[in-house]
């Protein structure tokens, strides 16, 4: 996997331009380029009753996205970085993924919403949906996390998100790719953590001898995937745990000071998957680290 072209996706909320200077790092991997999306929602300059069109009002907005986004371009060619600025009426979706094929980016950056913890996550379902159908990687992006842990409200900056991702592995396709990714990350990543959880579901109506089996299996696969990246020059530690997946891989994340989490985008049954929300989706809603998914 690359990461030389990326499609920056925001509405400028709180610390917008610091998310954007964090891909900066990328720079040490290859990064040549950044597109600058805003996405005005049709219903903000849609007809009106005896007035129609409203397009003083979406050149209005327009400006004043043109303005912010010329101000980090300079910030971005400071840092040997180009940028173009892409602005459109209209799906914001639909228009981030006609943008994505047209540019032809490595990846999709995209802010998390402000989250609460009445609300308790940090993706709406405009991101989500854009996950499920894009096709190139997608990092949901968090700067600033409120979270709530032994009882303490804890407030996390996530700056430097690429120097200990985790691989969280259910050693399916999507899963090797995002092994990949992280292979690409050598020269940024100090160190890489994979892990693997052995869910409820496969387990319950194991036997003591089948769930040995299992471990055994799994941690021959970690040492698999420990030997590609370690091979690849990366220094590595592995965690295999077993319980309900989601709550396990983010225990495992803040055990091992993980900066970010990559996955897999993943589910046997797709349909399922999009109503419901897999593995991948829920760790991202309410993880309060930054989730690369990977198709």
């Amino acid at each position: 996997m690359k990461f030389e072209k990326i499609l920056f996706n925001t509405r400028f909320r709180d610390k917008a331009v610091n998310a954007l200077e964090e891909m900066l790092d990328l720079t040490a991997v290859g990064l040549k380029e950044i597109i600058l999306v805003y996405v005005i929602p049709r219903e903000k300059v849609a007809f009106v009753p005896y007035g129609g069109y409203q397009k003083e009002k979406e050149l209005e907005i327009k400006k004043k996205v043109s303005d912010k986004f010329e101000k980090w371009g300079a910030v971005l060619a400071k840092k040997g970085v180009k940028s173009k600025i892409r602005i459109e009426v209209g799906m914001p979706n639909a228009i981030i993924l006609s943008i994505a094929e047209k540019e032809k980016v490595d990846i999709i950056v995209a802010g998390s919403k402000k989250r609460t913890l009445l609300e308790k996550v940090y993706v709406g379902t405009h991101l989500l949906d854009l996950t499920r159908r894009s096709p190139v990687p997608i990092l949901m992006n968090k700067y600033i996390a409120e979270y709530e842990q032994d009882g303490k409200i804890i407030t996390r900056v996530n700056e430097h998100i690429f120097n200990r991702p985790m691989l969280a592995t259910d050693w399916s396709c999507p899963s090797s790719n995002a092994l990949d990714a992280l292979i690409s990350l050598k020269g940024l990543a100090t160190k890489v953590i994979v892990a693997h959880n052995i869910g409820l579901k496969i387990t319950k109506a194991m036997s003591p001898a089948q769930f040995q089996e299992i471990k055994k299996e799994s941690r021959k696969r970690l040492n698999e995937y420990r030997h590609r990246l370690t091979d690849a020059g990366l220094y590595v530690e592995t965690s295999l745990t077993s319980g309900r997946t989601v709550p396990e891989l983010i225990k495992v994340s803040r055990k091992h000071n993980a900066s970010m989490i990559v996955m897999g985008r993943t589910g046997k049954d797709w349909l399922s998957q999009y109503w419901l929300g897999g593995v991948s989706h829920r760790v991202a809603e309410i993880s309060e680290l930054p989730v690369l998914l990977i198709p």
